[in-house]
């Protein structure tokens, strides 16, 4: 069995060891039996979203994304028709906010999105780095990460995660975040996210081996201290809200 994984940009969006996102899921499939190659995509590159099973991007600087949302522009479509087809499409930190109609830089430039969504990000003076803990919407663990971001993002009625006890949300300190939307997945949580969440993880390989018509194993795979790791996070977030 054999996935097809593009990742988008891994010097330009990987600004938190982003790219550790998919070496723990690729190990995750390899003890599976499965054989995911991954393809790195620069920005001077045509990306063929037409065979991609899941399409990555991490977080960058303000900068880096914008140079992210140039390169993509005339692969919006593609990657629409990537994501209406059931490719698995996850994208975190400031990545998140690209797959929106526009992000508004904090001089007031408008850079227009990829459209996969219909909410809008402003840039603002303020930035907020903090750690995280969040209510999935999709899985019942808590998750938890860290999100460093100077913007707010409006318009979103399907968030990954219903409320966050630690962080600032989409658009409200302890709101709802991220985005979510059949296979295509946004969030600002680093960490990186599928590192810390084991559970997030899994939901990601149950969506791949839906999308080719896999049959799921009864248990999927756990990897040494992994589930022990994410305790002692939840644990001591949970002692700050306490506090």
């Amino acid at each position: 069995m054999e996935l097809n994984i593009l990742h988008l940009y891994p010097d330009l969006m990987s600004l938190y060891g982003e790219y550790a996102n998919l070496r723990v899921l690729c190990r995750h499939l390899a003890v599976m039996g499965v054989q995911a190659a991954v393809q790195a995509v620069e920005p001077e590159d045509a990306p063929d979203f037409g065979s991609a099973d899941m399409i990555y991007m991490g977080a960058g600087t303000e900068r880096g994304q914008k140079a992210a949302l140039t390169a993509l522009s005339g692969s919006a479509a593609a990657l629409r028709a990537a994501a209406e087809r059931g490719a698995v499409i996850l994208f975190t930190g400031n990545a998140m906010e690209t797959l929106g109609t526009s992000v508004t830089d904090a001089a007031g430039k408008v850079w227009h999105g990829l459209g996969l969504a219909s909410y809008t990000t402003r840039e603002t003076e303020k930035r907020v780095p903090v750690d995280v803990i969040a209510k999935p919407v999709l899985w019942d663990a808590a998750a938890v990460g860290f999100m460093n971001k100077c913007s707010v993002t409006a318009g979103i009625t399907e968030p990954l995660f219903s409320e966050l006890p630690l962080g600032f949300g989409n658009d409200a300190e302890r709101g709802a975040e991220g985005y979510v939307s059949g296979n295509v997945f946004a969030t600002h949580l680093t960490g990186p996210v599928l590192v810390k969440n084991p559970e997030f993880t899994d939901l990601i390989i149950r969506r791949l081996y839906a999308l080719r018509g896999w049959q799921l194993p009864e248990t999927l795979p756990t990897l040494p201290h992994e589930k022990e790791a994410y305790a002692v996070t939840l644990r001591e977030l949970t002692a700050r809200i306490q506090k």
